[in-house]
């Protein structure tokens, strides 16, 4: 079926998540271009046009392909309205005859059909990522937005993937981009391609809404600054996981077990006074989150006040049967920091006999990127989580995939362009796409083949040549092939 996941109740699709992507959102060729098809009585001639890029992101080898739904959801809900067609009437030179207008308020996406690889794929430079076939003028207007819509997901979903590949399988990816984002749209934008590439939890609230994306977030250095000593707290009772009693006075709890902790022998006096605006600031968290407690723990000291100070509150909740989430470190050497704080919590498990308080949860912030988690890695470090903001979702290291859109068919007969720069040079004629894998079940190659060609075959040698280098050439045999591209959108023959 085609835009699986898509449909209303009513059996319609959805409109587009951002309602800034109407069929004005485009640039004002397409309309000049329109009108001169228009013109020419070349509008309704059947085109075909290929999106793809020229080259993977980020100096790497692959991309993740992202924005499919969104353009669907375009397609699905192209028509002007009355006010639109009044603004590009107003926009176009008055020479233009009024019947185009006319033309304009007919205009829908009932004769597309539109065949693409599926969204979270990892894809490569010149294969197809979308197959745009349908009147030529439609298909123009269709330009803009759809290379809009692909440019930017597929950017971040493989930046966000490049993070999860130098993470590693096992640590959790937090995403918190939004304030530094490029704008509402690009935040949004951000968090939910960022889930696709392979992150796990954001810090948006609004995406979590729209898009169902595990929220994370604590409290911040604000927070904890905010506090004077634990004697602002007034309510100071907690009653016990199980409900079965009360802890009248819960900061007393919390003091008695930092007490405890200073004059641990195997802590070798690594803190003496706590900074009790932290101390007030975690025990009125934990009174309100109890089962949720993670403590930013570098607005002053981490080793001397913050560690401490979550420990003692940490220890107090675990008396009344609740589990500590863990500490954040935003600041400071992290690699240093995550590995004496684990050794902080080993000591507080062995002395006090707390099963898995060793384990406890340590989050890094700051100002992460690729290159710093590889760094991490390298140095050797006690990290679970990392929150990652502003190189994740502003592609700091590259700003835009390049993605184009080209004509390679009209009428049924092959186009091409041409250029000096063979990179830029298109492959003409309607094409299918297949992936080739070998006997691990590894994929081995892509390859391209015009519509009518025979597909490669399961057992069967293949030669597979470079499009644009001659030198480039390998036999294949592949033992499975798969089709990339599907139908998404079978217009009036679906």
């Amino acid at each position: 079926m085609a835009a699986n996941g898509l449909r209303k109740e009513d059996g319609g699709i959805d409109g587009p998540t951002n309602p800034m992507v109407t069929p004005l959102l485009t640039d004002l060729y397409q309309f000049t271009m329109a009108y001169a098809y228009w013109k020419a009585g070349k509008h309704n001639e059947r085109a075909v046009f290929d999106l793809y890029f020229r080259r993977n992101p980020f100096g790497g080898e692959y991309t993740v392909f992202a924005g499919l739904e969104e353009c669907i959801k375009l397609i699905a809900n192209f028509r002007f309205t009355e006010d639109e067609i009044a603004f590009v009437q107003a926009s176009l030179p008055p020479s233009c005859e009024i019947g185009f207008f006319d033309y304009l308020r007919g205009v829908d996406c009932s004769d597309m059909e539109i065949h693409a690889i599926s969204e979270g794929y990892v894809v490569f430079p010149k294969i197809p990522l979308m197959r745009i076939e349908g009147p030529v003028a439609v298909v123009q207007l269709l330009e803009t937005p759809l290379v809009n819509l692909i440019n930017f997901a597929s950017l971040v979903a493989t930046n966000a993937a490049r993070h999860r590949f130098v993470a590693g399988k096992s640590k959790l990816l937090l995403e918190f981009g939004l304030r530094r984002a490029q704008g509402p749209d690009g935040g949004i934008s951000a968090s939910k391609y960022c889930f696709m590439g392979g992150f796990d939890a954001t810090s948006n609230v609004a995406a979590g809404k729209l898009f169902g994306i595990p929220l994370r977030g604590t409290h911040s250095h604000a927070f904890v600054s905010s506090f004077m000593s634990p004697d602002e707290i007034i309510e100071k009772s907690l009653k016990s996981s199980d409900g079965s009693n009360v802890c009248e006075d819960f900061v007393s709890l919390v003091q008695g077990w930092l007490s405890k902790l200073k004059w641990l022998p195997l802590l070798g006096g690594i803190f003496g006074e706590t900074n009790q605006s932290e101390l007030a600031a975690f025990i009125s968290y934990a009174l309100a989150f109890p089962k949720n407690f993670l403590a930013l723990v570098d607005t002053y000291d981490v080793m001397r006040s913050g560690i401490p100070n979550f420990c003692a509150v940490a220890l107090a909740l675990n008396d009344l049967g609740y589990k500590a989430l863990g500490v954040r470190l935003d600041s400071g050497d992290l690699a240093y920091l995550s590995c004496e704080t684990r050794k902080f919590f080993q000591t507080t498990e062995k002395e006090f006999g707390l099963p898995d308080f060793g384990k406890t949860s340590i989050t890094a912030s700051n100002d992460l990127n690729e290159e710093t988690l590889d760094a991490l890695n390298k140095q050797g470090h006690e990290i679970d989580a990392f929150g990652i903001g502003t190189h994740l979702v502003t592609c700091y290291a590259q700003p835009a995939l390049g993605v184009v859109f080209k004509l390679v068919e009209i009428n049924d007969q092959p186009r091409i362009k041409l250029s000096e720069d063979v990179s830029k040079v298109s492959i003409p004629c309607k094409k299918r796409s297949y992936r080739l894998y070998g006997k691990e079940g590894y994929p081995l190659v892509d390859i391209m083949t015009g519509e009518n060609e025979p597909p490669p075959k399961v057992g069967v040698r293949i030669l597979c040549r470079h499009p644009f280098n001659e030198s480039k050439r390998a036999y294949v045999v592949p033992q499975r092939v798969e089709e990339l591209m599907k139908c998404y959108w079978p217009g009036r023959s679906g």
